[in-house]
């Protein structure tokens, strides 16, 4: 018998976006599809080409890939007449109950026609919580034909839903880690530590699609696309151009003319929006840089992250939990045979989920990295490893686990390399058990604050409970001595107890020569004789020697004199050359030795100093409206004895415009620089301008202020 009016044709698909993204948490992708997260109920409405009968079949089809099949879970074709679905809804606002807080677990896609009202209709559409992540495209087929939807509709992790395995509890936290686009990535030193602030974007536009691209680039299976461990493991490794031509190239050359200085990056945005438009890597990025992209390419996907900061990291290339220093009798760092190394602060990333593949207890935080640094199963990527295991010495998890447990608890060791008769003697200086794995940062929830998260990674250093994991790990790794204290007899054969450091002012300034007092300080009874050495080197944040600047190699005797000071003076022309040519912010460091003739004791001290800046303003009003130009201005007087050559800077405002470089030429000593930008609101809210200022001499000069766009 023929339907009334003909066969059945579907004419139009509605995703009722304006609804869905508000329950969804997606309002402020910067896309006109409709952005759902898995595990939680949409609606969209369909249109016919007349009213819609009781008897009528309705078949939603939905797909994503290049080939989807129904084997794969790729290929969904839901009974819209099925009853599998939430109890019908008298109307569409009704969604707003059943999307409050999603707590379902059914493991299968279902759709179901909640209401009819002439020619149209209202389906509501459930994805199962470990949906695959990706683009859908919709059909609608009536048996009489099919109707192919011009839109796509993409779907997210979902860290509001109890059956995800990225759910997190907290809404503050939710807050933090998936919706704030813009942070801090902490840096300096553990005792000189700045908080770099950063624009990850990940709602700006293109940045979804982006990520939608590097999971195409994946090639992974569509079951591999339902779990975030080898999602955020994969990232990790695109996110770095080493072996796939990912996003990012990294460099530590000094030398960036033909790319964009690592410094000079102010957030994630204009890095993947160049890299999704030219699909080739981006030129440069740094340990910072790839782990603000991350965080970015993870939140955009609905994977809590946060960008964490080791400071003291120890890069451990022989897995023997111990990374070896060598300087020469000068006290000069010797590059060539230093193969470890300490970088002054390291950055990754942390991603919250669920850890199926492993045993109970390692859940949660995750470490992820994808500066590309060791080799793990052929390519540069780098976790996720439980922090939870970290801390407690399991390392022997995956993944990575013993490369991230070194990071944060090796031994530093410093040998002093002599020639005596022609050949090279290694003579040990000292072994320091505590240095490593430092006031481990990131961004406090809600607060624009550092977080010190040091005892998420270890216990306290020489406690029982960080000696049962160092124990722990030693029975995986080449080491077999970590696992005990000092021995105390050994400090109570101490004789001489000299303190070693420096006085006086301390702040170093660009062009102004460098002096400081190195102290030698004798808190013992004793009169000792001193073979001294000190050395004063650039030193980027990597611990790369980049300059040799000063020496001083004395006899010194302590007799009478509790405290010796010895001067070091180095004149400005010594260290700006350096400074110029090498393209990364490079900080001074000084190694002094004491050597005591009568004891054979040997001490040793590292100490590093910061270059300060002369402040960068920015002046605007504290309040604007949206879709209403403001002005924004930025000032800087150079208070520097010297003139800044090539001055550039880059501003950043996410909602307000894209990154922008003014090249502001030279600037002699006294002079003062304006420009200002006009800032077109789209989005009401907090907003935040970033500006960096570069030039041959000051490597970064960074500033920020707030703006609330109000409608």
């Amino acid at each position: 018998m023929s339907q009334a009016g003909g066969p059945l044709k579907a004419v139009g698909v509605d995703f009722l976006r304006k609804e869905n993204v508000c329950l969804h948490h997606t309002y402020d992708y910067d896309n006109c599809s409709l952005v759902a997260r898995r595990g939680q109920l949409f609606s969209m409405k369909l249109s016919f080409n007349r009213v819609l009968n009781d008897n009528d079949n309705v078949i939603l089809q939905l797909s994503t890939g290049d080939k989807p099949m129904e084997s794969t879970g790729t290929l969904m074709r839901l009974n819209t007449r099925s009853k599998q679905s939430e109890k019908p809804m008298e109307s569409a606002g009704s969604l707003v109950r059943l999307n409050t807080r999603s707590k379902q677990r059914n493991q299968s896609w279902h759709a179901n026609i909640c209401e009819t009202n002439g020619k149209e209709c209202l389906i509501a559409v459930t994805s199962p919580a470990d949906a695959i992540i990706g683009k859908y495209v919709v059909k609608v087929d009536t048996g009489a034909s099919i109707y192919s939807c011009n839109e796509h509709f993409y779907l997210l992790f979902n860290p509001w839903c109890e059956a995800d395995s990225v759910f997190l509890p907290d809404d503050d936290e939710r807050t933090e880690y998936v919706l704030n686009d813009t942070g801090y990535i902490y840096i300096g030193s553990t005792k000189s530590i700045r908080g770099r602030p950063w624009n990850f974007g990940q709602f700006e536009k293109d940045i979804l699609d982006c990520c939608m691209y590097l999971l195409d680039k994946s090639q992974l299976k569509p079951n591999a696309r339902k779990d975030p461990v080898i999602i955020s493991r994969t990232m990790s490794a695109l996110v770095n151009s080493q072996d796939d031509r990912g996003v990012l190239y990294a460099s530590w050359s000094g030398k960036y003319t033909s790319g964009t200085s690592p410094l000079a990056w102010t957030g994630s945005v204009p890095i993947l929006q160049q890299y999704y438009k030219t699909q080739k890597s981006v030129l440069f990025g740094q340990c910072w840089v790839f782990s603000g992209v991350l965080t970015t390419v993870m939140r955009c996907l609905g994977i809590p992250a946060r960008s964490v900061t080791n400071f003291a990291s120890a890069h451990d290339t022989e897995e023997n939990l111990k990374v070896d220093v060598f300087l020469n009798e000068k006290g000069e760092k010797l590059n060539n045979l230093t193969k470890d190394s300490v970088w002054n602060f390291h950055v990754w990333n942390d991603v919250w989920m669920k850890r199926p593949d492993l045993p109970k207890g390692f859940d949660g935080w995750q470490a992820i990295d994808a500066t590309p640094q060791e080799v793990s199963q052929g390519i540069y990527q780098c976790g996720p490893t439980p922090i939870s295991a970290i801390k407690k010495g399991e390392v022997y998890l995956p993944y990575d686990s013993k490369f991230v447990f070194a990071e944060v608890n090796a031994d530093k060791v410093y040998w002093v390399v002599k020639n005596e008769g022609g050949e090279e003697k290694y003579i040990k200086l000292r072994e320091e058990t505590k240095v490593i794995g430092k006031s481990i940062s990131t961004k406090a929830v809600g607060k624009n604050v550092r977080e010190d998260i040091t005892d998420q990674y270890k216990y306290p250093e020489e406690s029982p409970e960080e000696r049962k994991a160092v124990e722990t790990a030693c029975c995986y790794l080449q080491s077999c001595n970590l696992g005990t204290l000092e021995d105390p007899s050994a400090q109570d054969s101490v004789k001489s107890d000299l303190k070693l450091g420096t006085e006086g002012d301390q702040a170093l300034w660009p062009g102004q020569p460098i002096e400081l007092n190195i102290v030698v300080r004798n808190d013992s009874l004793g009169t000792w004789t001193i073979n001294f050495a000190a050395s004063c080197q650039l030193e980027s944040y990597t611990g790369n020697v980049e300059a040799s600047l000063a020496t001083v190699k004395q006899t010194i005797k302590t007799e009478g004199k509790p405290v010796i000071e010895i001067p070091l003076k180095i004149a400005a022309d010594a260290y700006m050359k350096t400074l110029m040519v090498v393209e990364d912010e490079l900080l001074v460091k000084i190694n002094i030795i004491a050597d005591v003739q009568e004891t054979n004791e040997k001490f040793m001290e590292e100490l590093y100093f910061n270059f300060e800046y002369p402040p960068l303003k920015v002046e605007m009003a504290e309040s604007a409206k949206v879709n209403e130009d403001f002005t924004c201005a930025f000032i800087f007087k150079n208070t520097l004895s010297i003139s800044l050559e090539n001055c550039k800077l880059h501003v950043e405002g996410l909602g307000l415009f894209t990154m922008e470089t003014f090249d502001q030429g030279d600037l002699a000593p006294g002079r003062i620089f304006k420009c200002k930008i006009v800032c077109a609101p789209r989005k009401t809210g907090l907003k935040k301008i970033v500006a960096k200022l570069t030039s041959n001499q000051i490597r970064g000069i960074t500033t920020e202020k707030m703006i609330c766009i109000t409608k």
